[in-house]
Order: structure tokens, then C-alpha cells, then sequence
């Protein structure tokens, strides 16, 4: 065993000392802290003279009555999806809407709906006309614009429940109006 040059320093060692001046100073340091507190906290939040927005709920697609022409049967809202699609914080909601025929394959029509100034739910815009005899799958809204699948038929000799020509199709909200784009070569039979 190696002697240190240094001969054994008094602070190596502890004592009973050492213990009373650390809990000495263990105490002295609680009792100061707990007479100097920081200032109370408040939870008034500085006033915001701009308004916020208030963001309603998107209207529901039950409330609304369609322009359809369904005879002694009702109109069925097939899908829905809701996004703000104009950029103004408030949802819309796209309803996918057909007659429930009992059978064969109804036509869709595909509305926008936003509310009005009373909060009542109206339609802004048919993106699909069930005039167009076609049927609405793959059913979103993404980023903004509304996607589908559109299956329809490439003669009127084919039969209604086996539609022959696949479409889809992107509507964007631009300059005031739902702009329509298809995929160059997108059209299948």
C-alpha cells in the first residue's frame, strides 16, 4: 500500500459536527424559503380586441331536402364527409345522396353543403347530377378538395347494376366556384 504524500486531511473524516452543521444549514435554508415566496399568479388573460371565430359544428346532411324527384321513396344519404373546403375555418359537409329504390342501382348526386348566415344548412353546389345516371364510390375529402369514383356506363344497352366505365374525378374550391379535374387518362372501360 501506497502512502499519500499529503498526510490525512481533518475534512476526511466526518464527525458528529459535520452532521449538526449540515442539518443546521438544511434547516436554515427551509425556513428561508418559506418566507420569501414569489408573487401570487392570476389568471387573467390579457383582452384581445380582435373577435375569434366561432367554429359550428358542419351541417348535417339530414336536415337538408335534396332536389331529387324519388317518387313514393325516400332519399338516402349513402356517405358524407366533412372539411372546410373554401378556406373560411367553418366545415362543409359533401353528402353522396340517392332514391332508396328497393332494387337495381339509383343514381348518386353529390351536394355541398355549408350554413347560412342563421345556421341553418342549405346547398352550395351539385358536383354530381344524378341526371348523369352515374354512382359515386371511393368517397373523401382530402387537403381540401372532395374525391371520388365515378362508375357509369359507356352505352345505355349496358345494365344498370354493372356499370363499365371507371372516372375519377377531384373538385377544388378556386375563385368562387368548385373547379372539376380529372387525372389525364384516367377513363377507363
Amino acid at each position: 500500500m501506497q502512502h499519500p504524500a499529503v498526510p490525512e486531511l481533518a475534512h476526511t473524516h466526518t464527525r458528529p459536527i459535520h452532521w449538526v452543521a449540515t442539518a443546521t444549514a438544511v434547516a436554515g435554508v427551509m425556513a428561508l424559503s418559506s418566507v420569501l415566496q414569489p408573487n401570487s399568479a392570476t389568471a387573467a388573460q390579457p383582452a384581445d380586441p380582435t373577435p375569434r371565430a366561432t367554429h359550428a359544428a358542419a351541417p348535417d346532411p339530414a336536415d337538408i331536402d335534396y332536389p331529387l324527384t324519388c317518387g313514393p321513396v325516400k332519399t338516402v344519404v349513402k356517405e358524407k364527409a366533412t372539411g372546410d373546403l373554401d378556406g373560411d375555418g367553418t366545415p362543409e359537409t359533401v353528402a353522396v345522396v340517392h332514391c332508396d329504390a328497393p332494387m337495381g342501382t339509383p343514381p348518386d348526386g353529390v351536394y355541398v353543403i355549408t350554413r347560412s348566415a342563421d345556421g341553418t344548412p342549405r346547398i352550395v353546389a351539385t358536383l354530381v347530377d344524378p341526371k348523369d345516371g352515374t354512382t359515386v364510390s371511393d368517397f373523401s375529402i382530402r387537403d381540401g378538395s372532395v374525391l371520388a369514383t365515378l362508375l357509369g356506363y359507356s352505352t345505355s344497352d349496358i345494365p344498370r347494376c354493372c356499370p363499365d366505365v371507371t372516372e375519377p374525378a377531384r373538385w377544388q374550391w378556386k375563385n368562387g366556384t368548385f373547379l372539376r379535374s380529372t387525372p389525364a387518362g384516367a377513363h377507363t372501360v
